[in-house]
């Protein structure tokens, strides 16, 4: 008798399942990393480590902008760049990683990502030219794509599905962890020191997480590499999904919203630390502590999605973002901290909304359409999170107010269109190659 599993009749019989089951039983090691076991243990501890060790590195110069400002003599918007030339070249990243990585170990090509990007963070704190330090950070972005392109690849190929979706949660949590602390412990550092000593720790806080990483992560088991690398595959791919009508709205809504939400991060900063507010480091760091809002509005939008519908529950999230942007436009502090709480949860809830529509719209090949979800996603982060900088220039925190809200609106209107044009297709007519 031999073990083959009737869901998997029609996908390529893997060799260790035509083995006599006897032969599977016995067995030292299970196939997959199994809940409970201490290989399943390690993996998701060193996910979580990689999680936040990305998302540390790359927000940790955001509470910095001002002091960048003042100290290179540059411009709002110029600073911004230190974050928006970063999220730019990891949007591409993560793009070509997603096509290329099935030529490369996932294990080896996360830790080289991380500790890149840990390397670079500290040369940041060393260099003395605006110019070095953002050529540096756009390195820096370029490196660091290559952890979140593969870290759910990984956990979808060694975990036992029983047990994928807590280690994918506590990976997603990491991300999340590591964005917050990226802010805050920044600007607690820096009340402390300077900010080049921030950065410095944080570098190295990096590098101790990416040491980690390799020390706990179980090398692949079911990982096969590919060789060679078929354009013509990937481009028919990614034209596939763009074709598809539905699929460029929800690109659109990621490009917006995550816009809108970066772009309200990078300035407020400014605001508070003048008067009236005379914010220091430390204090507006901890302004950054509302992003653990995202985390329960991610679960929470889930919920109400699966309950009354992704498209319908969409247009709420952004109206929560748009109303929290509005309210900073008030005078007293702590109803600046309640817009960007709505804000926060608005733009986390759309992002869980858009980004599981793209993975149930897209037609086969769904890596690829992520990584056009992705790229919109910090492209929007990096183009518009510099263009608002224009506007501040110009006419101060309204000017940001107008820019994020009008992104809101058309995000809006974008997400309603995916949902009639979601209807509206049929499938026979979107041609994208399987899997």
């Amino acid at each position: 008798m031999f073990r083959v599993a009737k869901d998997t009749l029609d996908q390529p019989i893997p060799p260790q399942a035509l083995q006599p089951a006897s032969a599977l039983n016995s067995s030292v090691e299970p196939d997959y990393l199994t809940k409970g076991s201490c290989a399943y243990k390690r993996a998701s501890i060193a996910l979580f480590l990689s999680g936040f060790a990305t998302f540390s590195l790359l927000y940790c110069v955001q509470p910095l902008m001002p002091l960048f400002s003042k100290d290179f003599g540059i411009t709002p918007a110029a600073s911004s760049l230190s974050l928006s030339l970063c999220t730019g070249f990891l949007a591409f990243s993560i793009f070509l990683a997603a096509a290329i990585s099935e030529g490369f170990g996932r294990r080896s090509l996360m830790f080289a990502s991380l500790l890149g990007s840990a390397i670079c963070t500290i040369i940041c704190s060393i260099v003395s030219d605006w110019n070095l330090l953002l050529v540096t950070r756009a390195l820096q972005g370029f490196l660091l794509g290559g952890a979140p392109a593969v870290a759910v690849a990984y956990l979808a190929e060694e975990v036992e599905p029983r047990g994928l979706g807590a280690t994918v949660g506590l990976y997603i949590a990491g991300t999340a962890f590591g964005g917050m602390c990226g802010r805050v412990l920044t600007g607690a550092l820096v009340e402390m020191f300077t900010w080049r000593p921030a950065l410095a720790i944080m570098g190295l806080l990096g590098l101790a997480a990416a040491i980690g990483f390799f020390k706990l992560l179980p090398p692949s088991r079911h990982f096969i590499p590919h060789r060679g690398f078929d354009p013509k595959f990937h481009l028919s791919a990614w034209l596939g999904h763009i074709r598809n009508p539905a699929l460029p709205c929800l690109f659109a809504v990621s490009f917006l919203v995550m816009g809108a939400f970066v772009t309200t991060y990078n300035y407020i900063g400014y605001r508070l630390v003048e008067a009236p507010y005379n914010l220091g480091q430390t204090a507006l760091g901890m302004i950054f502590t509302v992003y653990v809002a995202g985390i329960f509005a991610s679960w929470a939008a889930g919920k109400l999605g699966d309950r009354f519908g992704a498209f319908r529950v969409m247009p709420f999230s952004l109206l929560t973002a748009a109303i929290g942007c509005m309210l900073t436009l008030l005078s007293p502090l702590p109803v600046i901290i309640a817009g960007i709480v709505l804000l926060t949860t608005g733009f986390f809830m759309s992002h869980s909304l858009a980004s599981a529509q793209v993975a149930k719209l897209a037609r086969g090949t769904k890596g690829h359409a992520s990584s056009l979800y992705l790229l919109s996603y910090y492209m929007g982060s990096s183009v518009a999170g510099t263009v608002g900088g224009f506007f501040f220039a110009a006419a101060g925190w309204p000017a940001i107010v107008t820019f994020t809200v009008g992104m809101l609106v058309v995000a809006t209107i974008s997400g309603l269109s995916a949902k009639v044009l979601a209807a509206r297709s049929e499938p026979k007519s979107i041609f994208v190659p399987a899997e």
